[in-house]
């Protein structure tokens, strides 16, 4: 950040007084600007033994699958998000159940939560920022070609915790990209 988006003057990092940590503080006006993790959500939709995947046609990762997921809005609640982000990229309709995986991001500020969804039926459509849209089994993922850590780790949760018969909460730290996009 260069610039006060209050007053558009030029800001500098500086430890504000009862702070502990450098934020953007604005030479003429003074505003503190404080940048926090964006949160992302979405959800692990399954329709009997099968979890819906989206093939991106966006960047980051054009063309690799992943749950559908997305930023957060202003207004919204995690879950509704999260039914929002399955609605936007897979045209499927959910029942958002638990929250079942919540991944720190921080070297891209950013927190990831994903719910457990049952899909209300099949009638699903990639959207704007889907090639496409599948069902998958679990030993029809393409393991090789999803998009980002978080979403293979929620997936290694899921199956996991379908073998067991208990579905709880997962969470965790991805400290560093494990592959480069």
């Amino acid at each position: 950040m260069k610039f006060c988006p209050t007053c558009g003057r030029p800001v500098s990092l500086a430890i504000p007084p009862g702070d502990n940590r450098e934020r953007y503080v604005c030479t003429h006006c003074g505003a503190i600007h404080y940048q926090n993790p964006r949160n992302v959500v979405g959800t692990v939709p399954v329709w009997e033994d099968k979890v819906l995947l989206c093939r991106r046609a966006i960047e980051p990762r054009y063309g690799y699958w992943t749950l559908p997921a997305g930023f957060m809005e202003i207004g919204e609640t995690t879950s509704e998000a999260a039914a929002r982000e399955t609605l936007e990229e897979a045209g499927a309709r959910v029942e958002i159940q638990n929250l079942f995986s919540l991944l720190n991001v921080p070297h891209v500020e950013q927190v990831h939560l994903f719910y457990l969804a049952r899909l209300l039926d099949t009638d699903i459509l990639a959207g704007d920022e889907s090639l496409e849209v599948r069902l998958f089994g679990e030993h029809e993922i393409p393991w090789d070609d999803i998009a980002f850590p978080t979403v293979g780790q929620t997936l290694r949760f899921f199956f996991a915790d379908r073998v067991s018969g208990h579905y709880g909460l997962h969470t965790g730290d991805v400290l560093r990209a494990l592959r480069e996009a």
